[in-house]
């Protein structure tokens, strides 16, 4: 199949070589740049652990050595892939997503006595924050890259794909407002979740992963071919 990614440019490498090496062909669309944040002061405390729940968080850490001492925590197989390459010996993948995360956070976590540091981008899929503190975690949450949509996309390339591939309900709403609804209902739309999913036109072709993980999707789309 021809298959248009989604993801940003700096998340996207692994994904599409993984979809070749499956026989597809893959056009390349970001819908968002990623754009790391200058002159951020992240507080000075002593942190339990830090917290990532995308890989973009990480890889626009500054001085991540300053935090090589504690545990880092991240929701995937490519969040946990930034932490290794930024020198984080300490680094876990745990939940899969935001909810995930804060569930094993809460559940095997302690002290509660220390902050967590939660490093994130400005729009996020899911309060992770929010979801820590009503279970008692002091969450100091840094804002440390912009993920801004881009305004427009190549439309030639859209008239021959047979599928696009959506990973957050941001991305799906930025694919809304670029796409004609006549393009886009020639397509499959695979969906990293139900949440991506209920963001979309109801009329659209609509495929959904079984779990939010990069391994579901492409088992989603290894059962449609």
């Amino acid at each position: 199949m021809k298959l248009i990614v989604t993801r940003p440019e700096q998340d996207a490498g692994t994904l599409a070589a993984a979809l070749q090496a499956r026989g597809h062909h893959v056009i390349s669309m970001p819908l968002l740049r990623i754009e790391a944040k200058k002159d951020v002061t992240i507080p000075d405390k002593p942190y339990a652990a830090v917290l990532a729940t995308s890989a973009n968080a990480i890889r626009s850490l500054a001085t991540p050595r300053d935090f090589h001492h504690l545990p880092l925590y991240v929701v995937g197989p490519q969040s946990l892939a930034a932490a290794k390459a930024a020198g984080f010996s300490n680094a876990e993948a745990h939940g899969g997503d935001v909810s995930g995360l804060a569930r094993f956070v809460a559940e095997t976590l302690l002290p509660r006595s220390k902050p967590l540091l939660y490093l994130s981008g400005a729009e996020t899929s899911g309060d992770l924050a929010g979801s820590l503190r009503k279970k008692g975690f002091a969450v100091e949450r840094c804002i440390i890259y912009d993920a801004v949509p881009v305004a427009t996309i190549d439309h030639d390339a859209l008239g021959n794909a047979d599928g696009v591939l959506l990973y957050s309900p941001r991305t799906a709403r930025i694919w809304n407002d670029l796409v004609p609804d006549t393009v886009a209902a020639s397509m499959t739309h695979f969906c990293l979740s139900a949440n991506v999913a209920k963001t979309l036109p109801q009329s659209r072709r609509i495929l959904v992963a079984d779990n939010p993980g990069e391994s579901a999707m492409l088992a989603l789309l290894d059962r449609r071919t």
